[in-house]
């Protein structure tokens, strides 16, 4: 928070109307003060790290991108800025892929203006606000999404799984098998292997399922301590 104890908040909306009647809600609080704003994707990620908010109020759907994109973005650059995810539907696609961006808020702009100022409260507290009818929902298709690719890989012996694991961090054959201490042939025939099983032909195809399931791991995770 700034050194007066306000939470910093920034907002994104490309409706000139929202971001206006919002801003003018959140300044008559005491403990709130607005430093920023943005009608795009560019222009907020441009202007959030410059002005380093506690809580970037972002709308999901913009002209030129998607506020989960922005949160994805800028909590990369800085997990500090806490994000409430604002929009006007109720879509699961869209909550599950703020999950996984690291959102720590979902609502709704039919919230109530008192409701949303108790939102922005809780984010900055370090809170997760999250839906929890809707992440409910989220958490079962996290559980059960891709059965059959689960069972591909449940076919992977350990070795191929380590293998496959390495292919994530981005190591070539030689690397894999340095890593390992085995010949590079070696490795060649493990990948192969492990593809063909995965039902993929190209190792950047292996690559990118790494990069999944390690988030849905990391979404699961943040959906169950939501729930608890």
């Amino acid at each position: 928070m700034p050194g007066d104890g306000k939470i910093s908040v920034f907002l994104l909306d490309d409706h000139e109307v929202v971001r206006r009647g919002v801003h003018e809600m959140l300044s008559v609080e005491d403990d709130i003060e607005v430093v920023g704003e943005a009608g795009t994707a560019a222009e907020a990620l441009v202007r959030i790290p410059a002005t380093h908010p506690d809580v970037a109020i972002l709308d999901v759907r913009l002209p030129d991108g998607s506020g989960v994109e922005v949160c994805r973005e800028i909590r990369a650059l800085d997990d500090s800025v806490k994000c409430l995810m604002l929009t006007s539907f109720s879509d699961d696609e869209a909550l599950f892929d703020a999950i996984m961006a690291g959102a720590s808020g979902y609502v709704l702009k039919a919230i109530r203006g008192t409701e949303l100022l108790s939102a922005v409260r809780d984010v900055a507290a370090g809170k997760s606000l999250l839906d929890p009818v809707a992440t409910a929902r989220v958490l079962e298709r996290l559980r059960n999404g891709g059965p059959q690719q689960d069972e591909k890989f449940d076919s992977l012996t350990d070795q191929e799984r380590r293998i496959l694991d390495l292919i994530g961090e981005g190591l070539t054959n030689r690397g894999i098998g340095e890593r390992l201490h085995l010949a590079e042939k070696t490795i060649k025939n493990y990948v192969s292997s492990l593809l063909s099983k995965l039902g993929m032909e190209r190792r950047s195809q292996a690559a990118a399922y790494v990069a999944r399931k390690q988030a849905q791991k990391q979404a699961q995770r943040q959906v169950e301590q939501q729930r608890h």
